[in-house]
């Protein structure tokens, strides 16, 4: 059996408001494989058939281990990841705030580990078909079971505000505009985002700049690009990049490898 890595969206309307795509990550044959990803708004629940979680993101098949299921927060770092044997994982990307709609009391501003987002039959269903178009039928039905409308308007409110003012952004303004301190807006981000409004912004534009590069202006040069995602120069594009990936944004791109239809790029390491 080959590898696989296949991405395919949601089809059941609701579902596809808060969950961006679904993955499939297959490699039968796999001895070591590694990647790094990059700081991403969006959160993730990655389902492994029958892994062990080690130190330093290290999964580790096993044959007679259970279903490993985790939860990424949204990234503000560099996450590297490496896989040992073969691989059979799904993963379901949500968008920022999305999962809040599926699972209640839960931190979602940090890595959940032990948690059972999905029981063991739903897990069995889910890791004996390939087909994409059955694993999206099966997991727009297993969150549509669970969905319950979550509402923070103040904080869906100021996180709209990032993705449309991510240039010119006063967080001070912002919070003024909701009545509260800086300080008080802040924590309402931690607490179900974990990460600050300035990082968040700086995440938000970060992907905009790879977004861009990627899928609408591949010859667009580096001073080009800045000037369109608002950041005073060139040289402030390749701060923001050497300080969330610690690569320059040409070599950013010339290591990264896109994989399926959407916006996972990651750089890739085999041996």
């Amino acid at each position: 059996m080959a590898d696989i890595f296949k991405t395919f969206k949601p089809k059941e309307p609701t579902v596809a408001k808060y969950v961006d795509y679904y993955y499939l990550d297959i490699k039968p044959e796999n001895e070591f494989s590694g990647f790094r990803c990059f700081p991403h708004y969006n959160s993730t629940i990655s389902l492994y058939r029958s892994h062990k979680r080690g130190k330093d993101n290290v999964q580790f098949y096993d044959k007679n281990a259970g279903p490993l299921q985790i939860f990424t927060p949204v990234r503000e770092k560099m996450l590297e990841v490496k896989q040992v044997g073969r691989v059979h994982r799904i993963v379901i990307v949500f968008h920022l705030l999305g999962i809040q709609q599926f699972y209640r009391d839960l931190n979602f501003s940090a890595y959940i580990l032990g948690f059972d987002f999905f029981n063991k039959a739903q897990l069995s269903c889910l890791f004996q078909t390939a087909d994409p178009a059955m694993l999206t039928d099966l997991l727009d039905q297993y969150l549509l079971e669970r969905y319950i409308e979550w509402e923070h308007p103040l904080l869906n409110e100021a996180v709209q505000s990032v993705f449309d003012q991510y240039g010119a952004f006063s967080v001070e303004q912002l919070a003024r505009e909701y009545g509260i301190s800086r300080r008080h807006l802040n924590r309402i981000f931690k607490d179900h985002i974990g990460v600050s409004v300035k990082k968040l912004q700086t995440i938000v534009r970060f992907r905009k700049a790879l977004e861009r590069k990627l899928f609408f202006y591949p010859e667009e040069n580096f001073t080009q690009l800045a000037y369109a995602l608002d950041f005073s120069d060139q040289a402030h594009l390749n701060k923001t990049f050497e300080k969330l990936t610690q690569y320059a944004p040409r070599q950013f791109f010339q290591k990264g490898t896109r994989l399926g239809r959407e916006d996972t790029f990651w750089h890739l390491d085999q041996i």
